[in-house]
């Protein structure tokens, strides 16, 4: 179990919203970069290969050619810098991490579209919003136990 105070500092520096990205898929990350007093947003445009971690250690490999030449960059889920993620397109995949992918060339290294239906989006987000409303639900309740068990022992 985890400790209460770990779980109030995570609480703060978590991302407030939920990225919903899988593996395989097409990806723009969108990131903050300082160059002095200036702040201007970038671009990384690629294939999401791998994703590990978990709490704020959680953590994505996106991966993209530039010149034939593949790039790898690994992002934190919950950093600042990552100012917003956008699925471009969802890659059909049976595989948690797609490292295969480094030795792919040419149309090899495409991956087939996943496709779904308008409706089975919808179902997904339903899905995800009642997730978290039992979760903070599930939680809320463990707190009233928690405060419980403080007053009975204060007594």
């Amino acid at each position: 179990m985890k400790n209460p105070l770990f779980s109030a500092v995570e609480a703060k520096y978590k991302r407030e919203s939920d990225l919903s990205f899988d593996i395989g898929d097409t990806v723009v990350v969108t990131i903050r970069i300082v160059e002095g007093d200036k702040e201007r947003l970038q671009d990384f445009i690629g294939e999401v290969i791998a994703r590990r971690g978990q709490g704020l250690n959680e953590m994505f490999t996106v991966r993209r050619l530039v010149g034939e030449e593949g790039v790898e960059r690994t992002f934190p889920v919950h950093s600042p810098k990552v100012a917003s993620i956008k699925t471009r397109r969802s890659g059909k995949v049976r595989r948690c991490k797609l490292y295969y992918l480094r030795d792919r060339v040419g149309k090899a290294r495409r991956l087939k579209e996943r496709r779904i239906s308008a409706e089975a989006k919808k179902a997904a987000a339903a899905a995800r919003a009642e997730k978290a409303r039992r979760v903070a639900e599930a939680a809320e309740v463990e707190q009233r136990a928690r405060s419980r068990q403080r007053e009975m022992a204060a007594t």
